[in-house]
């Protein structure tokens, strides 16, 4: 006969499968928060496009309505040299468009929106924007957790644990730009532009194993980390925190 202090097989049993859901329940919170996370729509613009307003209008309303979508406005160069210099015009910009060209074959072009570094469509086409961003949402990879905090001119990355391996990137942006133009295709208006890349560059390496980095805090007013795989896709991103 069994004392009172023993346990018998079925409460074992009982325990084993407790701890097993517990677990599996831990599992499956971690996962889903590595998989909740925003997809990244990058706009390729410039103030010397008269093709691009509707587009930066686009980006304007998803940058404010859409908590669940980065969106960030690169203005490239090459519109600089035909009537109006874009103020906020990068080189880093027209170099990673010029990247997606190639890996799309579409070339560089404005407006261009590429959603979470996968596909590529004209800006200003909403719909086909839409619906990628959807398909984003249900099919995009996510590798890894990303998280970024800031301290005075310090920035502090987190990359967690995961599969594959890729490039974090930091990306410097402001909120909102008001621009008269004076000269070029748009001369006359006055353009709202929202998420204005002010500067990107790579912050170091992932591959795998959880990794922390400190970093100075890039120009701009707000702060973005994307984690991009070597084929382009992008595979985690994050966006700083309100009063980070």
């Amino acid at each position: 006969m069994l004392s009172r202090s023993a346990t018998s097989p079925a409460r074992l049993l009982a325990k084993s499968f407790a701890i097993s859901v517990g677990l599996f329940a831990g599992l499956s919170s971690v996962a889903g928060f590595a998989a909740e996370r925003p997809v990244v729509v990058e706009l390729f613009t410039s103030q010397g496009c008269n093709s691009c307003p509707p587009a930066n209008a686009f980006l304007n309303e998803l940058s404010k309505q859409r908590r669940d979508v980065i969106a960030l406005a690169f203005h490239v160069t090459y519109w600089d040299r035909l009537g109006w210099k874009d103020p906020f015009s990068l080189e880093a910009a027209t170099q990673r468009q010029a990247i997606y060209g190639r890996r799309f074959g579409d070339g560089s072009y404005t407006p261009e929106i590429v959603v979470d570094g996968a596909t590529s469509m004209v800006g200003s086409h909403r719909g086909e924007v839409g619906s990628a961003i959807e398909n984003a949402k249900l099919s995009s990879q996510t590798a890894a957790a990303v998280s970024v905090r800031r301290s005075g001119d310090q920035v502090s990355i987190e990359v967690g644990a995961g599969n594959g391996n890729g490039r974090i990137l930091l990306v410097g942006f402001d909120h909102e730009h008001i621009t008269a133009i004076p000269r070029g295709e748009n001369s006359g208006r006055t353009l709202t532009e929202a998420n204005v890349v002010r500067s990107i560059r790579s912050v170091g390496q992932w591959s795998g194993a959880p990794l922390r980095i400190s970093e100075r805090s890039p120009e701009g007013q707000d702060i973005a980390v994307v984690l991009e795989a070597p084929d382009g896709r992008i595979i985690g991103a994050s966006r700083l925190g309100a009063g980070g």
